[in-house]
């Protein structure tokens, strides 16, 4: 496959909660460093970074400054540094629990404290200075095994989760990471979580909580008896195996996982691959020829659709559409229309796609018309983790409203009929729009949305009203958003 971004590792960043449930804090004046903040924002984002030529140390770089944390000989610790130096270093020391002491390489001492009194002057290991990671990348990806290279996957006939997928293709490849009492649990499409003799559970139970460590920019996971999940035998089952410290077999990338659809035309047939080259809409099931990796340049924020196959794709002679092409071109890239509950769109030609008599795509309509329509589906995200500018949303404690500036983040339900999706909350409540244009989770009926896929990982949605759904300086969900921009862009 070839590469063109489809295969990217997500960085991993991450907040550092003391023991005083306190996140790790640079601030912009006087690049100080504290422990106050009750979650995960912008100013609590940090980046593990390794320090080539220095062993097993690293460094820890502020995602809002852009600096590095320093730690001075005598204990004094700020964010100033603009590039790495030596008391910038520092040893990761796990402990039991799962938690991070973190050491000061050239000077031995601990990190540590609270509030505004944090120092790295500790000799010792104290509740003060452990940290919980808390990731702060989107929870949703593609778990792929370092050893193997190949991708963690559902299997529901045999009740498994394996890693043995050359490519993470498919609703059963997507995974989704929960918190969970500072612990992560790896949870299946069917929301199933994995324990950690290979079964899947209904309830993130103690065998079904992981700890995470972090190896050359590779996540292991750690269950509660300290031993680590790695693909076990031919088929590669994922379980713990019998290691107490991680090797090769027991790492993984994440990487991120793109929108994948599927698209019906005016005959309500599917476009599909399967009988060849050429993208033709004559199939009456979805399956993998049926469905299309989706990617969005963020620069033009035109799309690309690449097929199982292994093909992107691409207008050829006479406006014709196949998927033979193997890297991105202008010929690959599409312009989406959103059409309410259609999609329509327009080739580098400056003509509309649109579907011919026999079924076969072709981009040569001046206009859009019925043959240029299609419903297009999202496939992998039935369980939706959605974030904004200033956080996730979440439901509201001892409410139905939801917030959206949450650290933490609710896994919601997807359905979908006709162009339009439904979304369902905790206690199986639909989304809906109510007074004042706010948005609840507990209807009784559903409630249609429109999604918009406008940026690269990013979606707008429109409720019944016309309007978009935001966030904004109240931290509640509203429907009252002209423009599908800015704090109406939806990572999913």
């Amino acid at each position: 496959m070839p590469t063109n971004g489809l295969h990217q590792v997500l960085k991993i960043q991450f907040g550092l909660i003391n023991d005083e449930d306190r996140y790790l804090t640079a601030e912009s004046f006087g690049f100080k460093v504290n422990a106050s903040a009750p979650s995960l924002k912008r100013k609590q984002i940090w980046v593990l970074e390794p320090d080539p030529g220095h062993g097993a140390a690293v460094l820890l770089r502020s995602g809002h400054l852009g600096r590095y944390l320093v730690a001075e000989e005598d204990g004094c610790v700020s964010c100033e540094a603009e590039r790495p130096a030596r008391d910038c270093r520092f040893l990761v020391r796990p402990q039991p629990d799962g938690r991070w002491a973190l050491q000061s390489e050239p000077h031995g001492r601990f990190f540590g404290g609270t509030e505004d009194r944090l120092s790295c002057f500790a000799t010792a290991v104290s509740s003060a200075e452990l940290w919980t990671v808390h990731l702060a990348i989107h929870p949703q990806a593609h778990l792929l095994s370092v050893s193997r290279r190949r991708y963690v996957h559902l299997c529901p006939q045999e009740e498994k989760m394996t890693a043995d997928s050359d490519t993470p293709w498919g609703v059963d490849a997507l995974l989704t990471l929960t918190f969970q009492n500072r612990q992560y649990c790896l949870r299946a499409r069917d929301s199933r979580y994995l324990r950690s003799d290979g079964r899947l559970v209904g309830e993130p139970e103690a065998h079904a909580r992981y700890t995470l460590e972090f190896k050359a920019g590779k996540l292991a996971f750690k269950d509660c008896d300290g031993r680590y999940l790695a693909p076990v035998g031919p088929a590669g089952t994922l379980r713990a195996g019998r290691n107490l410290r991680p090797s090769k077999d027991e790492l993984f990338d994440l990487e991120e996982s793109h929108p994948q659809v599927v698209l019906v035309a005016a005959n309500h047939r599917y476009v599909s691959v399967r009988q060849g080259v050429n993208v033709s809409a004559n199939q009456d099931e979805e399956l993998d020829h049926e469905t299309f990796l989706m990617q969005i340049d963020q620069e033009t924020k035109k799309c690309t659709f690449y097929s199982s196959t292994g093909g992107y794709w691409t207008l050829v002679t006479h406006g014709c559409i196949q998927a033979t092409a193997t890297q991105v071109s202008a010929n690959t890239m599409f312009e989406m229309e959103w059409r309410g509950r259609r999609v329509a769109l327009k080739a580098s030609n400056g003509r509309y796609v649109c579907m011919k008599k026999n079924g076969q795509l072709a981009a040569i309509s001046d206009f859009v018309g019925e043959d240029e329509e299609f419903i297009l589906k999202l496939i992998n995200r039935p369980i939706l983790v959605l974030r904004g500018l200033d956080g996730f949303i979440c439901h509201r404690r001892g409410s139905n409203q939801l917030d959206t500036n949450r650290s933490v983040y609710d896994v919601f339900h997807l359905s979908f009929s006709d162009g339009a999706y439904q979304i369902r909350g905790r206690g199986g409540g639909f989304w809906n729009t109510g007074s004042h244009d706010s948005v609840r989770s507990d209807g009784e009926r559903a409630e249609d949305f429109l999604f918009e896929f406008r940026e690269r990982g990013r979606l707008a949605i429109r409720a019944r009203s016309g309007k978009y759904l935001r966030g904004g300086a109240s931290g509640l969900l509203r429907a009252d958003a002209d423009a599908p921009a800015g704090v109406a862009l939806w990572e999913y």
